[in-house]
């Protein structure tokens, strides 16, 4: 009798609370594009893609309210070969990848700043990201000086990207997690950087104003994560 009572209560506290909260509950969606929420997230960057390589940029905050839009671009870059899911991607093929992201640290051409809290290196000559899938470092930032990639190749699937020739693009850059875990072709340095000439080769770039706000705004305590939609 104890054992079917038991049943009774577990089948009505079922009825009243319904059914239990599923993966889903750690999403969101803010602009139209689904973020898939980290533990602690508070900090958001979204990116809608409206038209061809161009999207809408927003950086937005949790409050006591919900969430709030605090800094918005209409003048986004996504790649020239467009928009791809992210373990779909292939190296130099100028997709951005779909999916969300951490904010993981910084890098640019200036001192680091009073208020930048995320991680920063300034960068040095002989600064590289590492494109080089037969390396150790491949999808890092190193310097040459430090070996371990091929640096001095030119051309081709594994050459890697001299950060100084960018200086108008990396001026202020934030590193994504997207193959953080080194799959090998999938792709390396995806950032979110200042605006170039046009699209990008797979980055997500926004105005110099936007990328000067962010790193003043990007807190690691508040698990920020970058999240790319349609």
């Amino acid at each position: 009798m104890t054992r079917i009572l038991a049943l009774a209560l577990c089948l009505l506290l079922a009825l009243t609370l319904g059914p239990a909260p599923s993966a889903s509950a750690a999403t969101v969606q803010l602009d139209g594009v689904t973020v898939a929420l980290q533990p602690g997230t508070s900090q958001v960057i979204t990116v809608n893609r409206t038209r061809s390589w161009h999207a809408r940029v927003t950086f937005w905050r949790k409050t006591s309210a919900g969430w709030q839009a605090v800094l918005r671009s209409s003048n986004g870059r996504i790649g020239f070969g467009g928009l791809v899911v992210g373990t779909k991607r292939q190296q130099g093929t100028g997709t951005t990848p779909l999916g969300s992201y951490r904010l993981l640290g910084s890098f640019g051409t200036h001192p680091r700043a009073s208020g930048w809290d995320l991680a920063y290196r300034k960068i040095r000559p002989g600064d590289y990201w590492v494109e080089d899938n037969q390396s150790a470092y491949y999808n890092r930032y190193r310097n040459k000086s430090q070996g371990g990639f091929r640096w001095w190749l030119k051309s081709g699937e594994n050459t890697s990207e001299r950060l100084a020739d960018f200086p108008t693009q990396y001026e202020y850059a934030v590193n994504t997690a997207f193959n953080r875990e080194q799959v090998r072709h999938r792709g390396a340095g995806i950032f979110l950087h200042v605006n170039g000439r046009g699209a990008t080769a797979g980055c997500v770039s926004a105005p110099r104003a936007f990328l000067r706000s962010a790193m003043v705004r990007l807190d690691p305590a508040r698990v920020p994560v970058i999240a790319i939609g349609r």
